[in-house]
């Protein structure tokens, strides 16, 4: 069997205790004064204990806390790009199937007036909010279409590593993905057994709330970060039957 090397790192640490036992040594014998050394070397061994409350618990979580916002304001920037490809047309797509879409919409109409207190009390309503879907009501070939035209922008999004850091998008991914993949694999949509199309209302129904969900949370950062992008998002809301990208 190979005998196992020693870590770098152990003989790293091994070389450093050498060098500094070998200038104390030093020190010893230059000006006799083991007194100074040891007064020296326990004050310096009790600053470690502060010197790493520093470094590691205070230093370190301001940078960890630092590199998370600049990972969350380019995961926002990626969401915006989901929404103007994908999330806003699928929104529009879903609205039909949602037997009780006026109620749903009545949430929605998203305004400068919003308050975070406002955005709180939607979010809380449409966490309880029951989302019944007819898989037959809406153009499901349509939407087939449109997602499996979008598929390969949905994988280049799932590889992004930073997703890990934001896992309620990370879900809505998935199950966006999840539904182009169930209606690829339906050659002809219009005639399926009623147990299909109730399948299918279920994938509708999970994409559709986490959907809702993340549009909200969206609206909400653009309102705080990005007031112009905020505007059109107003202007361009699909579930305003009013809204209009031009301004009035």
């Amino acid at each position: 069997m190979k005998k196992r090397l020693i870590s770098p790192r152990i003989l790293l640490g091994l070389l450093l205790i050498l060098l500094s036992i070998l200038f104390y040594v030093i020190h010893y014998l230059l000006f006799r004064d083991s007194h100074h050394i040891f007064i020296y070397l326990v004050g310096d061994i009790a600053f470690v204990f502060i010197e790493v409350l520093l470094v590691t618990l205070i230093i370190h979580q301001i940078l960890s806390d630092r590199e998370k916002r600049a990972i969350f304001k380019k995961l926002n920037m990626v969401i915006g790009a989901f929404y103007s490809e994908v999330g806003t047309p699928l929104l529009k797509y879903f609205q039909v199937f949602d037997v009780n879409a006026d109620q749903t919409s009545n949430h929605l109409i998203v305004s400068n007036d919003w308050s975070p207190e406002h955005f709180v009390l939607i979010k809380k309503v449409l966490q309880n909010h029951v989302y019944k879907i007819n898989s037959q009501s809406g153009d499901l070939e349509g939407l087939r279409n449109f997602l499996v035209d979008k598929r390969a922008f949905l994988l280049r999004l799932l590889e992004n590593p930073n997703l890990l850091e934001h896992e309620n998008f990370t879900d809505l991914l998935w199950a966006v993905f999840h539904l182009a993949e169930e209606l690829s694999h339906r050659t002809n949509v219009k005639e399926l057994p009623d147990t299909d199309y109730q399948h299918l209302a279920g994938d509708i129904a999970r994409a559709y709330k986490l959907l809702i969900r993340q549009w909200i949370e969206h609206m909400e950062h653009l309102k705080n970060d990005y007031p112009y992008l905020f505007s059109l998002a107003i202007r361009t809301n699909p579930f305003n039957p009013d809204a209009s990208p031009e301004v009035k």
